[in-house]
């Protein structure tokens, strides 16, 4: 089949059957027409037909061995110029996206495709895990799949292990193991975009401690949205008005996110890619190049994102007549030089990639470790900076239907016009600055954004560990004991 269009991922998307639970409604059918995700549907729809630009699709898709185009991030990569490659396609949809989408295809796409390669990590359990994961990758890639996944527990009592809320009984967890497949029930949370999904990835997420008790919590499956017995939660939108010019990032980038309840939710064996061991599971992504290429892409879209950032705090400076102040300029600075610090830890991952032992190509982990801890923390600046900027002009902003009302539009055009732009250029740019920095869609995207890989104490904690400072260390020593 190759590489779907936009049509076709809307088509598919809306003959599905989930079960959506969505303020107080049941969605079971066309949920691509929902209000709730038909503006994130849409623009998800939109990636598809990228691929099929003339002028893209040389950059956002390869050719593959069987002659069917699919997309770049399902390259793997087994030079450095393949690692490019990879980022340049990924480039394209993070830049048109500006960054906001942290769901789309190309992020777990990435995880396959390392998984796809990882065989001598499959054969310390069972060879056959390798070959099913392989044999899934293949079929996502052929068949234009979007996934996504869902990571943790349900937070109940966090004074315990996330495998032990509400005495084990809340975690989805493996309750049968048949001769065909095994038996789900439980739950975890935050599965992004599920409604408008294909596939569920649920794949190890918690440090298990490796003992008897924790083996039916230790999994890696794939499940289609719309098994039976699966069901999502959802949280209100924050696409309020859905409209593009009230709420410019909201109305096309809101991915829902949802708590995934699993009903006995029955698992085919052909979908099953780990089973009962604790130790693999708390090494899938490092031992297997996933969190790399899976971070590769994270690092792609952030980029996209702080240059946004940078753009829009330019117009709002240059708008309103304060690029010239010195406290504006020390922001602007700022931005410039996080926009080149995280450009060039992707040039060093890259630069400074190797192979595995499994012929993969992995980017330079220190160098991705330091932007994911790195770009949780100065992200956050970024809707400050803006506030800052725009100030008491995000405040009693006109909506479209005001621009539409010729009388309030005279008023606008007057009094709302700034130093480089008429009335309607000023409102539309403070619209988009206000989705950026102060609208619930601004909040989720901080909030998501500093725990996007976890907390970030436990974060900075396993890269202390990760980092080998015995060569730093020598030197003070060696300076110490220096003669003079």
């Amino acid at each position: 089949m190759g590489i779907r269009t936009g049509q076709q991922y809307l088509d598919k998307l809306n003959a599905m059957r989930p079960h959506v639970a969505y303020n107080g409604e049941i969605i079971t059918e066309n949920i691509a027409e929902h209000p709730a995700f038909s503006g994130v549907a849409r623009t998800y729809a939109r990636l598809f037909d990228m691929q099929h630009d003339p002028a893209l699709q040389e950059t956002v898709t390869y050719v593959t061995e069987n002659g069917d185009r699919a997309h770049t991030s399902f390259l793997v990569p087994r030079t450095k110029e393949d690692l490019v490659r990879r980022r340049e396609g990924m480039r394209i949809w993070a830049e048109d996206a500006n960054g906001f989408l942290g769901r789309t295809g190309d992020y777990m796409n990435s995880s396959l495709t390392a998984l796809s390669t990882a065989e001598s990590f499959f054969a310390k359990a069972d060879p056959k895990f390798g070959e099913r994961i392989r044999a899934y990758y293949e079929w996502c890639r052929d068949n234009d799949i979007l996934a996504t996944h869902t990571l943790i527990p349900p937070q109940v009592n966090r004074s315990v292990a996330g495998v032990q809320q509400g005495g084990g009984q809340l975690a989805a967890r493996v309750v049968e193991e048949r001769e065909d497949g095994i038996v789900v029930r439980g739950a975890r949370m935050l599965a992004t975009i599920a409604p408008i999904a294909d596939e569920m990835l649920v794949f190890p997420s918690t440090v298990l401690r490796g003992d008897p008790g924790d083996a039916p919590y230790s999994y890696a499956f794939a499940v289609p949205n719309d098994a039976p017995g699966l069901r999502y939660v959802c949280r209100t939108s924050y696409d309020i008005t859905h409209n593009t010019v009230d709420e410019p990032l909201a109305a096309r980038y809101e991915e829902m996110d949802c708590t995934v309840i699993f009903d006995d939710v029955f698992i085919p064996n052909d979908r099953v890619f780990l089973l009962g061991n604790p130790e693999l599971s708390n090494a899938w992504y490092q031992e297997t190049g996933a969190a790399a290429l899976m971070t590769h892409q994270v690092v792609t879209r952030t980029i996209a994102k702080a240059e946004f950032y940078l753009g829009l705090a330019s117009e709002i400076a240059e708008a309103i007549g304060i690029e010239s102040f010195q406290h504006i300029q020390v922001d602007l600075a700022e931005l410039v030089v996080d926009v080149e610090i995280i450009r060039s830890l992707m040039h060093s991952a890259e630069s400074r990639a190797e192979l595995n032992a499994d012929g993969l190509m992995v980017p330079y982990w220190p160098a991705l470790n330091a932007a994911r801890n790195w770009y949780p923390k100065v992200s956050q600046r970024f809707p400050e900076i803006i506030r800052k900027f725009a100030a008491s002009g995000l405040m009693a902003l006109p909506t479209e239907g005001d621009l539409d009302n010729s009388q309030t539009r005279a008023d606008i055009d007057e009094y709302l016009q700034s130093a480089t732009l008429d009335g309607e250029g000023r409102v539309k740019l403070f619209r988009l600055a206000h989705d950026a920095s102060v609208s619930g869609f601004a909040g989720r995207q901080a909030l998501y954004e500093n725990f996007f890989f976890g907390d970030p104490i436990r974060m900075a904690g396993a890269l202390l560990i990760a980092s080998d400072r015995t060569a730093v260390r020598q030197r003070v020593k060696d300076l110490l004991a220096r003669e003079n």
